[in-house]
């Protein structure tokens, strides 16, 4: 009887209910009354003890559920914080890299626009007390072989892993072959090569002779459309619309270069010079896919090392000759200006260096800019310092060559690609303008709610 007064006595605090069933609207009403602080200060120790005491049959209070929420929510603004805190970091980090990443192919543009120009501007300089291409040509080959002296350099300086030099170059030697470079492969490999490279910078220090630094520079930069035909030719590769009509873009540059002059004089053979030079560079490329295939930037700086050694030994009898037969003659001994010789082959060498480090650093499209930015690099040297004053057609013709030679860069895949893009533009207005019907109908019917006109559909 005890229990049951004292549960009476609690009844009037507490109201059982049956399980699953709701609680009476006289308890609701009283909570109602009272404040919010009151019902959480009166009820907290009597809802801990039923909630101990009766499994179901009694009505909770919902306090508890509100703090195990707070919490719950006070955990998720936290975790929201920290991992928005991390994606700044991570978009930071992102930036900077990407920023960093911008910086270093700026940079090696520049450098290899700016090592082009030099040597070109150097040729010419020196042009003015040595005229002797040839041998200019012999002597910055020949500084070819501490190519790979540099590159073994820079392996111990960069690789965790160092490598004897003996074992770099049996692994660099691989692009002549499974054996590795033999005599036989010496002599069959580098041969033609050395001979195409030869050519390649002996006709274009001719062509310095004849005319602007400006003209031949923009001239070699047909060399690119001239690999686009070997290849097609010889190595079948994909026919493209675009680089036809840049091939056929630098043709047109090369006539309005020679009729720049009326087809007469050292112009006409000025041109014939810059053309055969970027003739046997687009030869020597296309040579170099063929049986050599890609090399990478170890391999390459093997070969050119090679070429150079080649150079050094088989081609050194050549000035020799034209030293004796007085086709080149170059005495006194101390009359030779060694100082700009040196800075052509420094320049010429840190060209090609930049250009096997750009291909494998970076992407050889890049290379290719900074090799048509040395144009308009030229031209402002010969304005500034040479006072040179072009011509309309020289002018025009510089700039088609340019232009086709920029088309030349297009990737294979560049319809499908613009294709793609022009539809994903088309797709992104779509969606835009469904958005932005989307919510100018939920603004018509907030408006409409507001005027208390509500369509009700129907069911």
């Amino acid at each position: 009887m005890r229990n049951q007064t004292n549960y009476g006595a609690s009844r009037s605090s507490v109201i059982q209910c049956k399980p699953g069933g709701n609680c009476p609207s006289r308890h609701r009403g009283m909570t109602r009354q009272l404040s919010p602080l009151s019902v959480a200060e009166d009820s907290a120790a009597p809802i801990l003890e039923l909630q101990n005491r009766s499994p179901s049959g009694i009505c909770r209070h919902s306090r508890v559920e509100r703090q195990s929420r707070s919490g719950e929510e006070g955990t998720q603004t936290h975790t929201e914080s920290s991992s928005q805190e991390a994606e700044g970091q991570t978009r930071c980090q992102s930036c900077t890299s990407t920023f960093l990443k911008l910086i270093w192919r700026f940079l090696i543009i520049l450098s290899v626009s700016s090592s082009w120009v030099g040597t070109t501007q150097f040729v010419k300089i020196t042009f003015e007390t040595f005229d002797c291409p040839f041998f200019m040509t012999w002597f910055s080959t020949n500084w070819n072989i501490m190519i790979f002296p540099i590159y073994y350099s820079g392996h111990l300086a960069t690789a965790q892993e160092k490598q004897s030099p003996i074992k770099k170059f049996r692994e660099c030697s691989r692009i002549f072959g499974e054996d590795g470079l033999t005599l036989k492969l010496f002599l069959k490999r580098t041969a033609p090569f050395s001979i195409l490279w030869t050519l390649t910078n002996y006709l274009y220090l001719l062509a310095l002779k004849k005319l602007t630094a400006t003209d031949v520079s923009a001239l070699f930069c047909c060399n690119k459309a001239f690999v686009f035909l070997l290849s097609w030719i010889v190595l079948k590769d994909r026919f493209m619309g675009a680089r036809i009509v840049a091939a056929i873009m630098a043709i047109t540059g090369i006539v309005m270069m020679a009729y720049a002059d009326g087809f007469q004089g050292d112009s006409i053979i000025g041109v014939a010079y810059a053309v055969g030079s970027a003739s046997t560079s687009a030869l020597y490329k296309v040579l170099f896919k063929m049986f050599l295939g890609s090399a990478n930037f170890g391999e390459a700086a093997h070969f050119v090392s090679t070429l150079g050694f080649f150079n050094f030994i088989f081609i050194s009898i050549t000035p020799i000759i034209l030293y004796f037969t007085k086709v080149e003659y170059w005495y006194p001994f101390s009359a030779v200006p060694w100082g700009y010789l040196c800075g052509v082959a420094g320049l010429w060498l840190a060209f090609n260096i930049l250009v096997n480090v750009g291909v494998v650093l970076t992407y050889p499209i890049l290379i290719s800019i900074g090799t048509v930015l040395s144009v308009p690099g030229n031209a402002a040297v010969d304005l500034l310092k040479h006072k040179m004053i072009f011509s309309v057609v020289r002018l025009g013709a510089t700039i088609i060559i340019c232009i086709g030679f920029l088309l030349m860069l297009l990737p294979e895949e560049w319809d499908e690609i613009t294709l793609r893009f022009i539809n994903s533009l088309k797709e992104k207005k779509s969606e835009d303008h469904s958005e932005d019907m989307t919510e100018s109908s939920v603004h018509t019917r907030s408006r409409s709610r507001a005027n208390g006109t509500v369509s009700i559909p129907l069911a």
